[in-house]
């Protein structure tokens, strides 16, 4: 089976701990628990969404947001550069004196 590590109690984001095929189940562990169906092949490492999160809103893993989506993501996506916007190291955000 398939496996997602949830990091915190607020993430709205599993971490692959596995390879996972479109289609299959993929059983959360850590700090919450259940499945979810992945909508596409995801590779090792990579985020899957574990709520569906609105274009704009924030994609959250450690407890952190670590950024926001480019589009509607629903529940078993990918998340990844393809739909998420970084909101750290951000060179052109830098702060104004």
């Amino acid at each position: 089976m398939i496996r997602g590590i949830v990091l915190h109690s607020n993430d709205n984001v599993a971490t692959l701990i596995d390879t996972g095929e479109a289609g299959g189940s993929c059983k959360l562990q850590g700090e919450k628990a259940g499945q979810v169906k992945l909508a596409a092949a995801l590779p090792f490492g990579h985020k899957v969404a574990i709520a569906a999160i609105k274009k704009g809103g924030p994609v959250i893993k450690y407890g952190q947001v670590i950024g926001n989506v480019t589009a509607d993501v629903a529940i078993g996506e990918h998340v990844h550069v393809h739909n998420v916007e970084s909101q750290r190291g951000r060179g052109d955000r830098a702060k104004k004196e």
